[in-house]
C-alpha cells in the first residue's frame, strides 16, 4: 500500500532543516540540505509506521486540514 504523509520543513537557528509529519506525532528528522531532510524524515515515517504495525497502534493519529486566516497588511 502506498500512502502520502505531509512534511513541514522548518529552519532551525544552527543552519539546518527540521522535518517533521504531523499525522504521526513526534516522527522528526533533520538534515543540512532539503534533500537530505526529506530521505532521512522518509526513513523516520518508515520505521514510525513499522513500530506502530509491530506494537498494534493505530496509523492515523491525527488528521491535518487547512486553514485560511486574513493576516492584516
Amino acid at each position: 500500500m502506498v500512502r502520502t504523509f505531509h512534511v513541514i520543513l522548518e529552519h532551525d537557528e544552527d543552519g539546518w532543516i527540521v522535518a517533521s509529519c504531523p499525522e504521526l506525532p513526534g516522527c522528526v528528522s533533520q538534515g543540512r540540505t532539503v534533500a537530505e531532510a526529506m530521505a532521512n524524515v522518509h526513513e523516520a515515517i518508515q520505521v514510525s509506521l513499522e513500530t506502530r504495525r509491530k506494537h498494534g497502534l493505530p496509523i492515523d493519529l491525527a488528521e491535518v486540514r487547512e486553514l485560511t486566516v486574513e493576516v492584516p497588511a
